[in-house]
């Protein structure tokens, strides 16, 4: 690379999936603590690129359940009983 020339910037499907999941159930679990990701358009872009990813799975992300298990690498996510 040219001394003077910088680099290309990485875009989401650069990343490794598993990372990706990583960061975007981290970042879920903060919504409520900071409303601001929820309109955030880097959310929604990942968002959607995970979502595009397991539908080439075969997940139906409209069903919560197979959504959640698909970003949890395949561990079903059972909520607490309280």
């Amino acid at each position: 690379m040219p001394p003077h020339e910088e680099p290309t910037m990485k875009t989401l499907t650069d990343y490794d999936l598993n990372e990706l999941k990583l960061i975007y159930r981290l970042l879920h679990r903060h919504l409520q603590d900071e409303i601001d990701l929820m309109d955030s358009q880097l959310m929604h872009d990942l968002q959607r690129h995970l979502q595009d990813k397991a539908r080439a799975d075969g997940v139906d992300v409209s069903v919560h359940a197979q959504w959640a298990t698909w970003l949890n690498g395949g561990v079903v996510v059972l909520k607490a009983v309280e």
